[in-house]
């Protein structure tokens, strides 16, 4: 056990569940986790929770992967690696690696902890923060802990303030005054509302503390259920709620927020056209995630690359970005920017348009191409002459269009329509 004199964060560790595909987008995760994938001009998903952990002062965190996990190890070893084991600190990151059995990998994201249980108790810690690797959200994990603590809970839930109309998409928490969690219900017809606001609902983050000891427990019983799922969600949560304590923490209690009347910022990207706007709202003068505040830092990945560049200045041949984020290695040539968010090393050239456009590292854009409302993959080519976003129909037969008329291009895609055409 760490010791009482340390404060809550230091006694913690955070446990990040990190090993799920994200099928909702598509191609985006072909070739790497959900967690993974590029958010914000220069940052990964995973980065949002990772260094909210780091901020809340917690410095013991441990990521579960298994999907396509290579990109995702290989950022967190480049850009995580700062962790110094002898000041008691330590990032690990845990495969699923057939621990239990040889053709055992993670069952469920409790199954993915009970395997690592040795590794747990390794860390010396009182309580353990169970994190998705997945959300885009700015906390103080500190403020939930505490309350844990304060209230004797054997189970704090995160959770959302959401519109009960809105609320059958999530996992509700129906609460009595005291804010104890009376049932759980996963996607309900008629959600719960809240006590005093009947209009709102409490939607889980997929956010728990325990501690350690009693999580253990539990952890053991349940690997030994033939009938369960070995799930959070689905099988411990409800199981605490009908049997012991378990106690909503509201996030507009620890949001981290860059005005007081700021709204309380959460976002799940796990959609095409949820992740487009995600990003894109950051264009907006005044965005509502502050990426700019170097109180609560996002910390992530940064490659060693010049300053972004613009070059060319005729009328029609003009190197500009109007409401847009360009990250560093950026060489916009004679092209025409607006509301859009270029990720590291994106090179575009002369004649061409960008309008409302996600591009993810290493993408290249050819003379004269036009590109509206679109999420461009690493390391795409676009060719010359090609116009997307302005005709639907013909996008439709190359590429993917999302029913907000977001449009994904990946290479795979432009080498079939290079081929057919």
């Amino acid at each position: 056990m760490a010791p009482k004199t340390l404060r809550l964060s230091q006694r913690s560790m955070a446990f990040v569940l990190a090993g799920g595909r994200g099928s909702r987008l598509k191609e985006l995760t072909d070739k790497r986790a959900k967690p993974a994938v590029y958010f914000g001009g220069k940052a990964r998903i995973i980065d949002f929770a990772l260094s909210n952990a780091l901020n809340s002062g917690i410095r013991k965190m441990a990521i579960a992967t298994q999907y396509k996990a290579h990109s995702l190890i290989r950022h967190c070893q480049r850009g995580w690696n700062f962790f110094r084991a002898e000041r008691n600190e330590y990032l690990d990151i845990l495969p699923a690696s057939q621990r239990v059995d040889e053709t055992q990998w993670y069952l469920g994201t409790a199954d993915a902890v009970t395997q690592n249980i040795d590794i747990v108790d390794s860390y010396n810690i009182d309580y353990v923060l169970i994190l998705a690797g997945d959300h885009i959200y700015k906390m103080d994990y500190e403020i939930m802990i505490q309350q844990h603590v304060e209230t004797g809970a054997d189970v704090t839930v995160g959770c959302l303030t959401v519109a009960r109309d809105e609320a059958s998409a999530f996992g509700v928490m129906a609460v009595d005054a005291s804010g104890r969690i009376t049932d759980f219900l996963e996607k309900p017809k008629n959600p719960p509302g809240m006590p005093g606001n009947p209009e709102m609902a409490l939607a889980s983050m997929g956010i728990y503390v325990f501690s350690w000891p009693f999580l253990r427990e539990l952890l053991l019983k349940d690997q030994h259920d033939p009938n369960s799922s070995h799930d959070f969600g689905s099988d411990l949560i409800p199981q605490i709620v009908k049997n012991g304590k378990a106690m909503a923490h509201r996030f507009d209690e620890s949001c981290v927020r860059h005005a007081p009347e700021a709204p309380a910022y959460w976002r799940d990207v796990g959609t095409l056209d949820a992740f487009w706007k995600a990003n894109i709202d950051l264009t907006d003068f005044l965005p509502e995630l502050d990426l700019w505040d170097t109180q609560w830092p996002i910390w992530t990945y940064s490659e060693s690359v010049p300053p972004a560049k613009f070059i060319h200045d005729e009328a029609d041949r003009r190197g500009s970005a109007v409401s847009s984020m360009v990250s560093g290695g950026c060489i916009i040539s004679g092209t025409e920017v607006r509301n859009s968010v270029l990720y590291t090393l994106v090179h575009t050239n002369s004649y061409a348009m960008l309008d409302h456009a996600i591009m993810f590292p290493h993408s290249y854009v050819s003379r004269h191409a036009r590109l509206t409302k679109v999420i461009v993959d690493r390391g795409v080519y676009i060719p010359e002459g090609l116009v997307v976003g302005e005709d639907p129909d013909e996008d439709r037969k190359w590429f993917r269009v999302t029913e907000d008329g977001v449009t994904l291009i990946t290479q795979e895609m432009l080498d079939r329509r290079a081929d057919a055409i």
